[in-house]
């Protein structure tokens, strides 16, 4: 059995701990948190009874396997500093880093320690993403030569999460790394991205609004779209939509997550729907299981003493296609030179 502590019980925790609890062979025996009635309350939730307000003293007080942390990117290399220092293992909450040089320090402090750092960049990870990947190992549609990963929606995000509204970035920063990560999973690493933005939202301080396109070292030119502000006739959030042609076929992942194939032998559809979860909710299922898929897969890593797939240094090419994006987006959608890690 891993034994494991969450550092960071906001907004989002509770999925983590709803999904530790159905990961077989972990166990979060110990929550961190400054805020006392956040710390209480997750604790009284899930029954965990060791808390503590700091994480150097639950760090000193506990004996465990691995720390979770899902705090503010601020708070970020402090806490995996202090967690490799303590040789235990890592699974980081997204963004890793607010700058490539933090993230790379963590990186090397994990190194140095000899422990595994995991990046919690849970979108690659959904049911439906998997499966259109799968179809694309398979060879289905041929050889991928164009794509497109499109999250587009008026969800209101800034009641749950309020601080979004008054960040000085927000939408590649909070959702566009996550799809321009599915963009990388899907198509490789890409050598070149030029970006723009735009704040549709008078009432917010960010961008809402960015559309990126990437080429891959693969080959593969990418579009990927990101919005807080389409009002579209059937709300899909929290969908990622896809949008795959080769050089047989393509492949079109739809809203309600239908997947449509087609090539020379006809066209199938797929019903990729995630499972709903015991405690999962509509329409954050997907996600949910997305949560529960990757703590999975840093256990099983941890097991087999194996590379994390969003590992620490796999997730620097990610946060470095977000602040190329961000310069380019200033620079007026100037094409940018990866130097990916």
């Amino acid at each position: 059995m891993k034994k494991g502590a969450l550092i960071g019980c906001g907004f989002f925790a509770r999925n983590h701990m709803h999904a530790w609890a159905d990961v077989e062979g972990a166990a979060i025996t110990a929550l961190c948190d400054r805020d006392e009635n956040r710390l209480k309350e997750t604790a009284d939730r899930f029954g965990v009874e060791r808390t503590y307000t700091d994480a150097a003293d639950l760090l000193k007080s506990e004996e465990l396997d691995f720390v979770d942390i899902a705090t503010t990117v601020q708070t970020h290399r402090p806490l995996v500093e202090l967690a490799a220092g303590s040789r235990v293992h890592i699974i980081c909450q997204k963004p890793f880093a607010d700058a490539m040089e933090d993230g790379k320090a963590m990186i090397d402090a994990a190194a140095s320690a000899g422990v595994t750092l995991m990046v919690h960049e849970n979108f690659r990870w959904q049911s439906a993403i998997r499966a259109a990947k799968a179809e694309l190992d398979k060879g289905s549609i041929g050889m991928p030569f164009w794509g497109r990963v499109s999250f587009r929606s008026a969800y209101d995000v800034y009641s749950g999460q309020p601080y979004l509204a008054t960040d000085d970035r927000f939408i590649i920063q909070d959702l566009g790394i996550h799809i321009l990560d599915i963009a990388r999973f899907l198509f490789g690493d890409a050598h070149t991205i030029s970006a723009s933005t735009k704040r549709v939202n008078p009432a917010i301080r960010a961008e809402d609004v960015a559309t990126m396109m990437l080429v891959h070292e693969s080959g593969v030119t990418s579009v990927v779209d990101c919005s807080y502000a389409s009002r579209l006739p059937r709300e899909s959030f929290p969908e990622s939509l896809l949008e795959v042609d080769g050089s047989e076929g393509t492949l079109r992942l739809m809203p309600g997550y239908r997947l449509v194939l087609h090539n020379a032998s006809g066209t199938r559809e797929l019903d990729v729907s995630p499972p709903l979860l015991s405690w999962a909710a509509r329409p954050w299922h997907n996600i949910q299981e997305s949560v529960y898929n990757i703590q999975r897969h840093f256990i099983d890593c941890l097991n087999a003493s194996s590379a994390p797939e969003t590992s620490g240094l796999d997730n620097l090419n990610t946060l470095e296609l977000v602040e190329a994006a961000y310069l380019s987006a200033a620079e007026n959608s100037r094409t940018i030179k990866l130097d990916t890690a």
